[in-house]
C-alpha cells in the first residue's frame, strides 16, 4: 500500500529512515577488543606485581585435595621471590626440607613464560626439568595461564609421562595472595601463599 499524495521516491526515503531508527544503538558497555598494547600492559602489571616483592618470602598451604599430593599435606611450604631482573623472576618453592623446586617466570616477545627448574641436593639437574609453557592469551593483571609447550610435551613423552601433555599451569597474584596451580583432566594441584605476612628468607634453593 502507498500513502496518498507522496511520490515513490519520498516513500523510499521515509522507509530507509524508519529502518535505520529501528536498528539497536551501540551502547557504551560494548567492550572493544583488547589490542596488543593492552595485552602487554596487563601482563606487565602482573609481572610487576610479583617483582615488587623481590627478596621476600611467604608461607603457604596446599588447598587442593588430590590423593597424589597426600605426602605434601601438612608440610611447611614457603615461596621465596629470590631473584629478579627486568625480564625474569625466580621463585623457589620449598616443601619441608625439600628445596628442589624453582618457578621461573620470564617475559618473551609474545607474552609471559613459566618454567620449572628441578634440582638435586648437589645442584645437578633432575631428568624432568625446564618444562612449562607460554601464555596464549592476555590473561589478566591477577591471573596468567601457561599450557604445556612443545618442548615440555616432548620431554614428558620421552619419559612415559604423556598424561602430563595436557598440563595447564597458572599463577595468580594480588595484594594479599599468591597462588600456583596445575590442572589437567583428572588432576588439580593448588597452593596458596599469604602475602600479608612476610617470613625470613629460607636457605637457597638447590643449585641456586
Amino acid at each position: 500500500m502507498t500513502m496518498p499524495g507522496l511520490p515513490t521516491a519520498a516513500l523510499l526515503a521515509l522507509a530507509t529512515l524508519l529502518g535505520a531508527c529501528a536498528q539497536p544503538a551501540a551502547t557504551a558497555d560494548t567492550a572493544a577488543p583488547m589490542t596488543a598494547a593492552d595485552a602487554h600492559d596487563v601482563q606487565q602489571q602482573f609481572f610487576d606485581t610479583i617483582a615488587r616483592r623481590c627478596g621476600e618470602a611467604f608461607g603457604g598451604r596446599l588447598v587442593s585435595t588430590d590423593a597424589a599430593d597426600a605426602d605434601m599435606a601438612g608440610q611447611a611450604m614457603v615461596m621465596h621471590i629470590s631473584k629478579c631482573t627486568a625480564d625474569e623472576i625466580r621463585i623457589p618453592f620449598h616443601v619441608g626440607d625439600n628445596r628442589s623446586r624453582t618457578w621461573v617466570l620470564s617475559r618473551t616477545a609474545q607474552g609471559l613464560r613459566l618454567k620449572h627448574d628441578h634440582r638435586h641436593a648437589d645442584g645437578s639437574e633432575d631428568a624432568i626439568t625446564r618444562y612449562g609453557g607460554d601464555t596464549v592469551n592476555p590473561g589478566s593483571a591477577t591471573r596468567q595461564e601457561f599450557p604445556a609447550d612443545a618442548q615440555s610435551i616432548a620431554l614428558f613423552t620421552a619419559n612415559a609421562m604423556q598424561v602430563s601433555n595436557g598440563n595447564v599451569w597458572a599463577v595468580e597474584v594480588d595484594d594479599k595472595r599468591f597462588a600456583y596451580e596445575l590442572r589437567r583432566q583428572g588432576r588439580w594441584f593448588r597452593v596458596e601463599f599469604n602475602l600479608t605476612h612476610a617470613l625470613a628468607p629460607p636457605p637457597a634453593a638447590w643449585g641456586a
